[in-house]
C-alpha cells in the first residue's frame, strides 16, 4: 500500500515539473538580473501583473516559496535561490541547443576530432583552439596527441577526422597537405660532459654516454631514428624526454621550438655529431585526413589555421 502511495506522490511531481515552462525560468532570472518585478516586466515587455502571475504559478508549481514578499521589494529566498541557479543552468542549456541547432542547420559539424604529433608546436595548437572556440562556439572540440604512426592510425580508424603527422609515417591512403618543417636539434644540459666538448662529435664519443630516444609505444610502429650511442634509455613523449635531458642524464634530438628559450637561457647547449648534416634531422609535419572524409566549415577553418600558425610558431 505505501509503495503504491509513493509511486503516486512521484508521478503527480512528474506531472508538476513537466508543467514548469521556459518563460517561468527566463522571467525568474530576469527579475533577479533587473532588480524587481517592475523592471522585469519593461525587459520583457509585459505588464508587471504577468510576471507577478508567472511567479506566483511557479511557487504553486513547485510547493516552495521563491520569493520573500514581507518587505516593499521581494527578495529571494533560500529556495528561491537554490532555484534560481537550476533555472540558469536549464537555460543555458536550451540556448546552447538552439545556437547547435542553428549551426548545424548552416552546414557547420557537431563536433571536430584532432590528432596531432607531439612535435607539433604546442603554441599554435592553442592559438588554433583560443580561435575556434571564438568561431565555432557551439562545435564541440576533441584534441588528441601522439607520436609518430599513432596519428596516421588514429585518422585511418576514424578516431580522429584530420590528423598532424610526419610525413613519413603517412598511409598512401590518406589525403596530405605539406606544413612547415620542423627542425630538431641535438642538445644536452650545460652541465653534461658532452656540452664542453668543441667542434663535431665522432660516434665514439657520443656512444660513451645514454643517448634518450623518443620510441614508438607499439612495436609495429617505425623504428626508433637517429640512434647513435649503444646504450639508449626510451621514451614515449617529448617533455619527459625534454626533462630528461634538463636533469643531464644524457643527450637528444629536440624540436627547436620546444629548445629555442632552454639554449637562450643556458640551460641547454647544442652539440654537432660528427655522423649528422646540420640539417639531417629536419621533419616535415603533413596535414592528413581520410580520402573519404567530407570537411565542413569548420573542419576546412581548422585546416587553414593550422597551417598558418604551424608555420609561424615554427619560425618564431
Amino acid at each position: 500500500m505505501e509503495s503504491a502511495i509513493y509511486r503516486c506522490l512521484l508521478s503527480i511531481e512528474e506531472m508538476v515539473l513537466d508543467t514548469i515552462t521556459l518563460d517561468q525560468l527566463r522571467i525568474l532570472a530576469t527579475v533577479v538580473d533587473e532588480g524587481s518585478f517592475s523592471a522585469a516586466a519593461r525587459k520583457l515587455g509585459r505588464v508587471q501583473s504577468a510576471v507577478s502571475t508567472a511567479m506566483a504559478n511557479l511557487e504553486d508549481q513547485l510547493g516552495v516559496p521563491l520569493w520573500d514578499r514581507s518587505q516593499r521589494a521581494a527578495t529571494l529566498t533560500e529556495q528561491g535561490k537554490a532555484m534560481l541557479g537550476a533555472a540558469r543552468r536549464v537555460l543555458a542549456d536550451v540556448d546552447g541547443l538552439r545556437m547547435l541547432a542553428a549551426t548545424m542547420k548552416g552546414g557547420v559539424e557537431a563536433a571536430v576530432s584532432l590528432c596531432v604529433d607531439a612535435v607539433f608546436p604546442t603554441s599554435a595548437l592553442v592559438d588554433m583552439c583560443r580561435g575556434f572556440a571564438k568561431e565555432f562556439p557551439s562545435v564541440e572540440l576533441r584534441v588528441d596527441v601522439q607520436t609518430m604512426t599513432v596519428v596516421a592510425q588514429r585518422v585511418l580508424d576514424g578516431a580522429a577526422t584530420v590528423g598532424v603527422a610526419l610525413a613519413a609515417g603517412v598511409s598512401p591512403q590518406l589525403e596530405r597537405q605539406a606544413l612547415t618543417p620542423i627542425a630538431m636539434v641535438p642538445v644536452v644540459a650545460a652541465s653534461h660532459p658532452l656540452a664542453r666538448r668543441r667542434g663535431r662529435l665522432s660516434v665514439a664519443a657520443l656512444g660513451e654516454y645514454i643517448q634518450i630516444v623518443l620510441s614508438e609505444r607499439a612495436q609495429a610502429g617505425a623504428p626508433d631514428q637517429g640512434v647513435l650511442s649503444a646504450r639508449t634509455w626510451r621514451v614515449h613523449d617529448l617533455e619527459t624526454k625534454r626533462a630528461m635531458l634538463l636533469a643531464g642524464l644524457g643527450w637528444g634530438n629536440l624540436p627547436i621550438h620546444m629548445v629555442r628559450t632552454d639554449l637562450q637561457k643556458g640551460r641547454l647547449a647544442r652539440i654537432r655529431p660528427q655522423a649528422w648534416a646540420d640539417d639531417e634531422h629536419t621533419l616535415h609535419l603533413s596535414l592528413i585526413y581520410r580520402r573519404d572524409t567530407t570537411l565542413g566549415p569548420a573542419h576546412r577553418w581548422v585546416l587553414d589555421q593550422l597551417s598558418t600558425l604551424c608555420a609561424s610558431a615554427a619560425d618564431t
